[in-house]
C-alpha cells in the first residue's frame, strides 16, 4: 500500500502521521514494530542531466521553435 503524507517536526524529531483507515486496515496498535520505506520525491533540479537528450537542438532552439506561432 503506498500513502503520501507530510513529515512534520515533533520536538527534536520529525515525525510522519499515518492515516485512520490504513491504521484500522492493517491492524496497527500501539508500540507495534513497522517498516516504512522513505522515498523522497525529487525536486526538479535533481533530475537535471539524468535523461538521455533525444534532440541535437538546445533548449533555447526549442523554446524559439514553440514560440513561432504565438505571434
Amino acid at each position: 500500500m503506498e500513502i503520501k503524507t507530510h513529515a512534520r517536526k515533533w520536538g527534536n524529531s520529525i515525525a510522519v502521521i499515518l492515516p485512520k483507515d490504513l491504521i484500522d486496515k492493517n491492524k496497527i496498535k500501539e508500540n507495534d514494530e513497522i517498516i516504512i520505506k522513505i522515498e523522497k520525491r525529487p525536486l526538479a533540479g535533481e533530475l537535471f542531466g539524468k535523461f538521455a537528450r533525444r534532440s541535437k537542438k538546445t533548449a533555447q532552439q526549442i523554446k524559439d521553435e514553440m514560440k513561432k506561432g504565438w505571434n
